[in-house]
């Protein structure tokens, strides 16, 4: 006497499965038509993307992750928009409470690396330097070796390699040597009390005058800045073709040399400090004024 009863519940329940696929057939397919668009178009992206930042920054290596993330953010929405067509919003919304969860913490966890990622794309962006050229970023003196997504890659003068995070470089003062194509030297020194000033400032610019690794010859400045506790002190600024920061250590050195040897001709004395010693004698006294005895203790 059940099984007919059972067998009609069972029919109409195939029947009302039926009626409800069939109302659902069209939803369906456009559900998988978006999802097929959404899938050429992440594909399509993937490669623009790997290929923009390999254009951007041909020295990394990290391109294909950067592609691997808009292929999956292109196809998360293609799955959020089927699901909406299907009028599934409940499980959109719990979907999407998870996530913002789960983002809250990533946030949290890579707040540093997307500031530093973000400030490496305005940086190769904005070229404010290029691989191989001589920098100073943050007291890291050297040649760039590659403008990463998170690091930049210094090899300093001491033959390191230092890996500075973009955003402080983004966010801090830096020099770049090699805009210019030369650097300006600010040498500094001093003279006797004794000399002649004139006569000092008429050497010191002819002799650096003199040097082949001096450029812009009329631009040859000579300043006296201060009266020191032992001597006369000055400066003297001069331009040097810069390509190499060895080219910068070769200058200043000849420079020296040459100071040294024009001040000996002309009778110029490089001052030194002076010590006074107080030996009770008010007013002090000259140790040349008398002959020096030496007693013998024995």
């Amino acid at each position: 006497m059940q099984k007919p009863e059972t067998l009609s519940l069972v029919t109409h329940a195939l029947d009302t499965w039926q009626a409800q696929l069939w109302r659902a057939l069209p939803d369906m397919v456009s559900a998988l038509i978006v999802l097929l668009i959404f899938y050429v178009l992440a594909r399509l992206l993937r490669r623009a993307a790997v290929r923009v930042y390999a254009r951007l920054f041909p020295h990394n290596k990290t391109g294909k992750l950067v592609g691997s993330v808009v292929y999956g953010a292109m196809c998360f929405s293609g799955v959020v928009l089927a699901l909406e067509i299907l009028n599934l919003a409940s499980f959109i919304t719990h979907m999407l409470a998870g996530a913002g969860i789960i983002g809250i913490i990533a946030g949290f966890a890579l707040k540093d690396v997307a500031s530093n990622a973000f400030a490496g794309f305005l940086l190769k962006s904005q070229r404010p330097f290029e691989v191989g050229q001589w920098v100073n970023i943050s007291q890291y003196v050297g040649t760039v070796q590659e403008i990463g997504l998170v690091t930049t890659a210094v090899q300093t003068i001491e033959g390191q390699m230092a890996y500075v995070p973009n955003q402080l470089v983004y966010n801090g003062v830096f020099l770049n040597y090699s805009t210019l194509g030369k650097w300006r030297i600010t040498l500094s020194s001093g003279v006797s009390y004794g000399d002649d000033l004139a006569h000092v400032q008429s050497v010191a610019l002819a002799a650096v005058k003199g040097l082949d690794c001096v450029v812009d010859k009329e631009d040859i400045a000579f300043y006296f800045t201060d009266i020191g506790d032992s001597a006369y002190l000055f400066q003297i600024w001069f331009w040097i073709d810069f390509q190499q920061y060895p080219h910068y250590m070769q200058a200043k050195s000849e420079v020296i040399m040459q100071l040294k040897q024009a001040f000996a001709e002309a009778d110029i004395d490089i001052a030194y400090n002076v010590t006074t010693l107080d030996f009770g004698v008010k007013g002090g006294v000259n140790l040349f004024d008398k002959a020096v005895q030496v007693r013998d203790v024995q």
